[in-house]
């Protein structure tokens, strides 16, 4: 098995240090570093305080040696393409991290920005927690099995206000949705 602990945290920016003090208990620098190099045992309880504190479900943190997984290759800045001294596991966005669950919206004909063809990835958040994700895209369950999906533009008490994408569209209101999903990646064929 491959370890993944060192591509993780640096596609998170974090140091050594950083790692080792959001562990629970903290650690030290050093010891992150020899469980990144393979010096000293993965163990599942190690995996499980990494995971916790990279944020990630702790079996992403090994894959198979024999299976092929996406690299990312180079970057692209002002300056053109350049290539990585070393290539990086890409991480998808599953692996990311974050609060709550990732939920997956297709986009079956072009509305507004988005192309038909289109996956938008969205991280399921409290509704009490609105107020972060206005003026984002997302998607709010309604009553009925239906749904409200466009730009979060209000919030007052338990009433969400969203502008659908597209010209012309007028503003949908849900009342005390159970949650609210903000738009997190977006995943287009070229």
């Amino acid at each position: 098995m491959i370890n993944r602990i060192r591509d993780i945290r640096k596609e998170k920016g974090l140091t050594l240090a950083d790692l080792a003090a959001a562990c629970d208990p903290p650690t030290t620098a050093q010891t992150i570093g020899r469980l990144e190099t393979g010096m000293r045992n993965l163990s599942t309880k190690w995996m499980d305080r990494i995971g916790t504190a990279l944020g990630v479900d702790p079996e992403t943190l090994v894959r198979s040696d024999r299976s092929e997984h996406p690299q990312v290759i180079a970057t692209l800045g002002t300056g053109g393409a350049d290539a990585l001294a070393r290539p990086r596991d890409a991480l998808p966005p599953t692996q990311l991290g974050g609060e709550g669950p990732l939920v997956v919206l297709t986009v079956e004909a072009s509305v507004g920005p988005y192309l038909a063809g289109d996956q938008l990835w969205l991280r399921q958040i409290d509704p009490e927690a609105a107020s972060r994700a206005v003026n984002r895209d997302v998607l709010v369950p309604r009553k009925g099995g239906r749904f409200a999906f466009g730009r979060l533009i209000d919030r007052q008490e338990n009433l969400i206000g969203i502008l659908p994408p597209g010209a012309g569209q007028k503003q949908q209101v849900v009342d005390s949705p159970s949650w609210i999903a903000v738009a997190e990646m977006l995943v287009r064929r070229l």
